[in-house]
């Protein structure tokens, strides 16, 4: 009887030891699609970039983060200016992002993946369509992207 305890015993331990050291299950990652600043994601391409609007409504200014497609790494530009026109309150207004230096990233204006625009109406406006008339990314020229901000232009 005692050597059957023992052994029973023995079972035991082993399934906890070997129980511990089983592959525990992967956890789900987290989102990869989501804007690093919370702003609003506009597909550019194929899901190859995203450009991230940000706006500060208190000064009017909208940045726009370039990015690549899974809205992790900046993707720098030498776009010396892009537009953007916007339609809000049922008027057309034709916004001008221009490059931002960022000292600290090195990055220059003609080598930077941050372009403001600024405009007195987006103190007061939170929603309009908007379209890119163009960008130029990696050397691609992408035309005519069509977004509504906030929400941005992805079904997904």
């Amino acid at each position: 009887m005692k050597t059957i305890f023992r052994f029973g015993l023995h079972v035991m331990v082993m399934t906890f030891i070997l129980g511990g050291c089983a592959k525990k299950p992967e956890t789900a990652a987290a989102p990869k699609d989501r804007p690093p600043h919370g702003g609003t994601p506009v597909a550019i391409g194929d899901d190859e970039y995203h450009v991230e609007f940000v706006l500060d409504p208190g000064t009017g200014t909208l940045s726009a983060y370039l990015l690549d497609d899974e809205m992790e790494e900046f993707v720098r530009s030498n776009m010396a200016s892009f537009e953007v026109t916007a339609t809000a309150g049922g008027g057309a207004h034709t916004l001008v992002f221009k490059p931002v230096a960022n000292p600290a990233t090195g990055e220059t204006v003609g080598d930077t993946a941050l372009f403001t625009a600024q405009a007195d109406w987006l103190k007061t406006t939170k929603e309009f369509a908007g379209v890119i008339k163009s960008v130029t990314l990696d050397g691609t020229t992408f035309t005519d992207i069509d977004f509504d901000f906030p929400r941005g232009n992805e079904t997904d």
